[in-house]
């Protein structure tokens, strides 16, 4: 049975946990939909006022705190993420309120690297490798879009539906496969995806609130991620504890000679 790579990710997430302050930063409120307005908005009209919405960064530091259930075992985590924009996700693992560090990757447009700290083992392989667990048309952008709150760029365009519902925007659409639809606010940031290729019996959504300012633009304060590959089921509730823009950061990623190469 084939799996999503997003359920890979977050496995190993969970043996993690970070003691963290709640955000500072204040929660922009959505202004409430009005289902009796029409819009005249053309299409492209439409999908250029989402765009400019999108969250634009060239770097990004996160910490983020969660409660992950893999199939009814849930357990409290925290990962520290760092990302360039397009080219980089760097993610760290601590676990004992940040005193021991477990897990480390590193995930490029080419390549995805894992250091699993408890049992020494380092995988390295193209990042066409996942394709092996999910859909194809899932890549490095995708990838980047679902954590950071954005509509993927790919489908955020002419080809896909766009309409209105109960007086928000809603786009969707198919690609091979790969069903896709984003649900978004009165502030024009998505408020829900959904990822399913009923083909593979894989299943992504993922809902984003309590959006706060990040610079010129919002970024979401909360995500719940829920999954499905076959029978198994991820549900994750996450929440960004620190969140700065376009700040310097570093990607280190040096594995020990002691490590042991999984193939």
């Amino acid at each position: 049975m084939k799996k999503n790579i997003l359920n890979s990710l977050l496995v190993l997430v969970a043996v993690s946990y970070l003691s963290a302050c709640k955000p500072k930063k204040e929660i922009v409120v959505a202004p409430p939909t009005k289902t009796d307005v029409k819009t005249d908005n053309s299409k492209a009209e439409a999908l250029t006022l989402l765009n400019g919405k999108q969250l634009k960064f060239n770097t990004l530091s996160l910490k983020a705190k969660a409660t992950l259930d893999i199939s009814g075992d849930a357990n409290d985590v925290a990962m520290n993420i760092k990302m360039k924009d397009k080219e980089t996700i760097w993610v760290s693992i601590t676990a004992l309120g940040g005193l021991a560090e477990v897990a480390r990757a590193l995930i490029t447009p080419d390549s995805i690297k894992i250091m699993n700290k408890l049992k020494s083992e380092y995988i390295k392989k193209p990042f066409s490798y996942i394709y092996t667990f999910t859909n194809k048309q899932v890549n490095f952008n995708t990838l980047q879009a679902i954590l950071t709150g954005n509509a993927v760029d790919d489908f955020l365009n002419e080809k896909s539906t766009l309409k209105q519902e109960n007086g928000v925007w809603v786009v969707s659409g198919n690609r091979e496969t790969l069903d896709y639809k984003f649900l978004f606010n009165t502030l024009y940031k998505v408020s829900e995806t959904n990822l399913n290729d009923s083909k593979a019996g894989q299943a992504l959504k993922v809902t984003y609130t309590d959006y706060q300012k990040l610079n010129e633009f919002l970024f979401p304060g909360a995500l719940q991620i829920n999954t499905l590959s076959g029978a198994k089921k991820i549900n994750i509730n996450l929440q960004f504890v620190k969140m700065d823009g376009n700040v310097p950061v570093d990607f280190p990623f040096t594995v020990p000679k002691r490590y042991t190469v999984i193939k």
